[in-house]
């Protein structure tokens, strides 16, 4: 399903000759942390924020206090996963879509683009997450892609979870069976598996438990 079709058009954006009072009205009556504005030409200036808002002289326009405008917004052919991330980075519920020609042709609601995530198959597929950690130089998703279909599993999806200068963590979301194959071939790899399934921390107590039976007997 395309995401602009999940663009809305219940509320036009606010002119920025228009009160304070106004805008601050709306955000009143809505659970939007912004709202779009535009100048009488219908052009998109940017939103302002309800933060902003319930800060400054409700007597006043827009316009006093335009520079106080975030020019945040995504086009109508941008993909799901990059408004997302729009989203993260302007710590918005609200996120105005424009055309190529820079034509305001509605929002998205946070929500909304929440729910196409949780419908991908990393979400709704059966299957067991990993999360393995390597040298930030030393890993490839090619290598991971092969170590779970080795072992005949399949990758559901991944993605880089946490990154610093030297590590780097995956998460990875495979299929059920054979799991604990995989996670061995991970360390055999060079890979430190930071979170397994049951099954596997299973197989590494009932290790742990067989060293220390050993160790014991050797007394």
């Amino acid at each position: 399903m395309k995401l602009s079709q999940y663009i809305i058009n219940d509320i036009r954006p606010l002119n920025s000759s228009s009160k304070i009072s106004e805008l601050q009205e709306l955000f009143n009556q809505l659970t939007l942390s912004h709202l779009p504005i535009e100048d009488d030409n219908k052009t998109y200036l940017g939103c302002f924020s309800e933060t902003d808002a319930h800060c400054v002289d409700s007597n006043k326009t827009v316009n006093d206090y335009k520079y106080t405008l975030e020019d945040f917004y995504v086009r109508d052919t941008t993909l799901w996963l990059d408004v997302l991330e729009a989203f993260a980075v302007k710590s918005t519920n609200i996120m105005p879509v424009l055309n190529s020609d820079n034509v305001y042709l509605g929002y998205y609601e946070l929500n909304d683009v929440i729910s196409l995530f949780n419908e991908s198959p990393f979400f709704s597929e059966t299957g067991g997450v990993i999360v393995v950690e390597k040298g930030i130089n030393d890993y490839s998703f090619s290598e991971l892609s092969q170590i779970v279909e080795s072992n005949n599993g399949r990758l559901l999806g991944a993605f880089i979870s946490k990154m610093n200068s030297d590590l780097i963590q995956i998460t990875l979301k495979v299929s059920t069976g054979g799991l604990s194959d995989i996670i061995q071939t991970f360390r055999r790899y060079s890979y430190n598996v930071i979170s397994g399934h049951d099954e596997d921390r299973y197989i590494e107590s009932l290790k742990e438990r067989s060293d220390y039976l050993n160790k014991y007997l050797n007394i």
